[in-house]
């Protein structure tokens, strides 16, 4: 089973996994309730921890990783494949604008991120540890705002600047996003219009590269 990038996607795996009903699905794993499972088709929330504990205690087979964040395969028993990703090792704001007029610098062989359409290189400090140097992002480019999730890590190209960000919901505005970054003490929050999006990619993952 390959993995899915989309908390709900990955929700209907497993509930048809279960061969169950939403409700039943629900009530099977102690919830009492289906409302937080619609919460999540609506996007209003990931799949959170406990979430994916009841699922993992009902079902081990499950794979922790594939169900919070999509990678890697649904199952610990599927066979683990690699993808080669087109590597581009320039900054990532300085291409992804026009990522066709660039040659990949290398190709990466990896199991870690199916699904990822390429890996850049990000130098970006609101979301770098403080003895990261740079990061290597594998990304997934998404069809239109619509397919971006509240909570994760997304690239978006606004107006004609790349920021790299976990995207927020507005409360009453849909049509603004705040962006928040891991360091929200030196890096305060953008408030951007959803409408100046021209282009998002999704973090599937991201390997850091620590100062020497």
């Amino acid at each position: 089973m390959t993995n899915k990038f989309n908390n709900w996607e990955r929700l209907v795996k497993v509930i048809e996994r279960f061969g169950l009903s939403i409700n039943s699905f629900a009530l099977s794993l102690g919830l009492g309730r289906s409302e937080n499972l619609y919460h999540i088709r609506r996007g209003n929330y990931g799949i959170s921890e406990d979430l994916a504990n009841r699922i993992i205690s009902a079902d081990p087979d499950i794979d922790r990783t594939w169900l919070l964040s999509g990678i890697g395969n649904m199952l610990k028993s599927d066979p683990v494949n690699c993808d080669r990703l087109p590597f581009y090792r320039d900054e990532m704001e300085s291409i992804l604008s026009h990522l066709d007029n660039y040659e990949p610098s290398d190709y990466i062989q990896t199991p870690y991120a199916t699904g990822s359409d390429f890996v850049v290189r990000s130098f970006s400090r609101p979301m770098s540890d403080p003895v990261t140097a740079a990061n290597d992002l594998f990304l997934k480019r998404l069809s239109g705002v619509y397919e971006v999730v509240q909570g994760n890590e997304h690239v978006l190209l606004v107006g004609d600047r790349v920021v790299w960000r976990m995207v927020r919901y507005i409360k009453d505005d849909p049509t603004k996003w705040r962006l928040v970054s891991r360091n929200r003490e030196n890096f305060p929050d953008i408030i951007i219009d959803v409408k100046d999006v021209k282009a998002a990619w999704r973090v599937i993952a991201r390997i850091a590269i620590l100062e020497s």
